[in-house]
């Protein structure tokens, strides 16, 4: 399973530095774009403070099934230029969509077997390129389905619910603080603005509140394999719902017991403070079975014959 340098170029000629993960075997290979969370994430989904590591794992289960993945650092992280906290929402789909187009042209890649996976901001993104002829399937893991706005207010919400007693005495006055800066942000008009003394991306929050992931959902054209675990803290689980009613065809749905955004099982109570134990164990290999296994049923069939996936829920 070669892992080999590819950068793409975006379509303001920046270069995306990523890695290509190949099966053995000759190709072409069906492939896929694998999408990752929002902030200064490389192509492994790690950031200094939080290491997700859901890069190389997924990639090598999907190389042993046959599969290709490309995987690239975000704007200003790692081996690709720029600063991260001035690219916006949009600049982020842009890349995804000009990394999914280089690799679609690679003469070792099979163009008519591509396919996204999507985590959090990458599910969302995901969303968008399934609305293209050229995917012929789409994971998501952990997407929401409604306006950005209110996905976010959900999530601060629930975050809040999971800490200790004595600070969700203070929900209320911290809801208005958060109702304040959300007003300051929409105000801003430049890349970067400085809230409450630190630098914010405020033009990545300012397109991500007004996007609305439900007209993506209602144009998808490919099958869609959604995941969310029942303890994500920061996607309702009841989204899952909403996109299998709005995919045309419908979604396959799985709301995954005791599954958190990390990807990681927590058994006991969970909150946003035990992500620093959790993600030092492995993503769940349940999940990564699951897409694997998946993603062999959509890109193994043959140009024009793969099967349309119908809306099922696990237990």
């Amino acid at each position: 399973m070669p892992d080999i340098d590819m950068t793409v170029t975006a379509d303001d000629d920046t270069p995306l530095a990523g890695t290509l993960t190949l099966p053995s075997g000759p190709g072409p290979h069906p492939a896929v774009l694998l999408l990752h969370g929002s902030g200064p994430l490389d192509r492994d989904g790690n950031t200094p403070k939080l290491r997700m590591n859901l890069g190389g794992p997924l990639a090598d289960v999907l190389a042993a099934a046959g599969i290709a993945t490309l995987r690239y650092d975000r704007r200003g992280v790692a081996g690709t230029p720029g600063a991260w906290q001035a690219a916006g929402f949009d600049d982020n789909r842009r890349d995804a969509a000009a990394a999914l187009r280089a690799l679609g042209a690679r003469p070792d890649i099979r163009a008519d077997a591509l396919a996204v996976v999507g985590h959090s901001e990458g599910a969302l993104h995901g969303m968008a390129l399934a609305t293209q002829e050229n995917v012929r399937a789409a994971v998501l893991l952990a997407g929401f389905a409604r306006v950005g706005e209110d996905a976010l207010r959900w999530q601060a919400r629930s975050v809040v619910a999971g800490l200790p007693a004595s600070l969700r005495l203070l929900r209320r006055p911290l809801g208005a603080v958060g109702d304040r800066i959300l007003a300051r942000i929409k105000k801003t008009r430049t890349d970067v603005a400085r809230i409450a003394g630190a630098p914010v991306n405020a033009r990545w929050m300012r397109e991500m509140l007004v996007h609305d992931t439900r007209a993506d959902l209602a144009a998808v054209r490919a099958p869609v394999l959604a995941v969310t675990g029942d303890k994500d803290i920061q996607i309702d689980p009841d989204d899952l719902e909403v996109i299998r009613r709005l995919v045309p065809g419908g979604a396959e749905i799985y709301r995954v017991p005791d599954l958190t955004h990390v990807l990681r099982l927590d058994r006991g109570r969970h909150s946003i403070r035990s992500y620093p134990r959790l993600v030092r164990t492995p993503v769940d290999p349940g999940v990564l079975s699951l897409v694997a296994e998946w993603l062999t049923t959509q890109l193994g069939a043959s140009a024009g014959e793969l099967p349309t996936a119908r809306g099922t829920t696990s237990p």
